[in-house]
C-alpha cells in the first residue's frame, strides 16, 4: 500500500507547477485575447464604442445575427430531438450511417459547406435558378445565411441528447405505454423532463455557434452590408478597413454574448448536478 501511495501521489511542488503551467497557458490563449478585445473596443473611450454600435451597419448586423439564431436554433432543437429519439429508441439498418451524417458538420470545413450550398442553390443551378425565378433567392440572401448556419449548428443538440437518452433507457417510457399513455403524452411527461437539462445545454451551444459562425456564412451571404452581413462578417470588413474601434466594439458584443452563454451553461450544469445529488 505504501508503495502504491508513493507511486500515485504527486509531490506538492509538482502539483503546483502543473496547475501553474495550465493556468498560464489558459491565461495566454483565452483570457489575454478576451481582455484585448474589450481594451481595443474602449481604446477611444466608451462614447466612441457606443457610437460605432449605433451606426446603421452595426445595428443591421446585430439584428440579422439575432434573427438567424432565432430561426436556426429552434429548427435545430426539433431536428435534434427527432434524431436523438430515432437513434436511441429504434434499431434499424443504416443507423451507423445516420450517426455519421449527424457528425459530418463537425469534420467538414464550414467553407466547404458554404460552397456546397452555392452549388446546390446558386442561381446557375437548376434548383437555385428556379427559386430565383419564383422570387425566392437563397444565395446572397437571408435563406442562404439560415441554411449555412443550420448546417453547422444542428449536430450540437442531437449530440447533447443522445448520451442522456441512452443512459436513461426505455423502461419508464414502456411502462407508461403499457398503462395506456399515448406517444405524445409519454414524451412530454416522461421523456422530456429527464432530458430538459441536456436539451437546454445543447440549445445554448447551438445558439453560441449560430451567432459566431463565419466560414459558411461568408461564402453564401455575399457580405452585403446591411442585408446579409452578420456580426462576424461585419467585424472582418470593418477591421480590413482599419475601423478598429468599430470592429472591436462589435467583437466585444459578440464576446459578451458568448460569455453570457457560457455562464448560462455553467449555471445549468451546476443546477443539474445539484438536482442529481439531492435526488440521491
Amino acid at each position: 500500500m505504501s508503495e502504491r501511495l508513493r507511486v500515485t501521489t504527486e509531490a506538492p511542488a509538482l502539483r503546483r507547477g502543473v496547475i501553474g503551467a495550465a493556468g498560464g497557458i489558459l491565461a495566454l490563449l483565452v483570457l489575454a485575447p478576451l481582455v484585448m478585445v474589450f481594451a481595443q473596443a474602449l481604446a477611444k473611450g466608451p462614447g466612441a464604442a457606443l457610437a460605432s454600435l449605433a451606426a446603421p451597419e452595426a445595428r443591421a448586423a446585430i439584428r440579422l445575427t439575432l434573427l438567424v439564431a432565432a430561426i436556426t436554433v429552434p429548427l435545430g432543437a426539433v431536428f435534434g430531438l427527432a434524431a436523438a429519439w430515432w437513434l436511441t429508441r429504434f434499431e434499424f439498418r443504416g443507423k451507423a450511417l445516420l450517426i455519421s451524417l449527424i457528425d459530418l458538420p463537425f469534420s467538414v470545413s464550414p467553407v466547404v459547406a458554404g460552397l456546397a450550398l452555392v452549388l446546390l442553390f446558386g442561381a446557375n443551378s437548376s434548383l437555385g435558378g428556379w427559386l430565383v425565378g419564383q422570387g425566392v433567392p437563397v444565395i446572397f440572401a437571408l435563406p442562404g445565411v439560415v441554411l449555412a448556419t443550420l448546417f453547422v449548428t444542428f449536430p450540437f443538440i442531437a449530440r447533447a441528447l443522445i448520451p442522456v437518452m441512452v443512459e436513461q433507457g426505455r423502461a419508464e417510457e414502456e411502462a407508461a405505454l403499457t398503462l395506456g399513455a399515448g406517444g405524445w403524452r409519454v414524451f412530454f411527461t416522461v421523456t422530456l423532463p429527464k432530458i430538459r437539462g441536456a436539451l437546454l445545454a445543447g440549445v445554448l451551444l447551438a445558439n453560441a455557434r449560430a451567432m459566431g459562425e463565419f466560414g459558411a456564412v461568408a461564402v453564401v451571404s455575399g457580405k452585403i452590408r446591411g442585408q446579409t452581413a452578420t456580426v462576424p462578417i461585419t467585424i472582418e470588413m470593418l477591421y480590413n478597413e482599419y475601423l478598429t474601434v468599430a470592429a472591436f466594439a462589435l467583437a466585444a458584443v459578440l464576446t459578451a454574448l458568448a460569455l453570457l452563454t457560457l455562464l448560462a451553461k455553467t449555471l445549468l450544469d451546476r443546477a443539474g448536478h445539484g438536482a442529481g445529488l439531492s435526488g440521491h
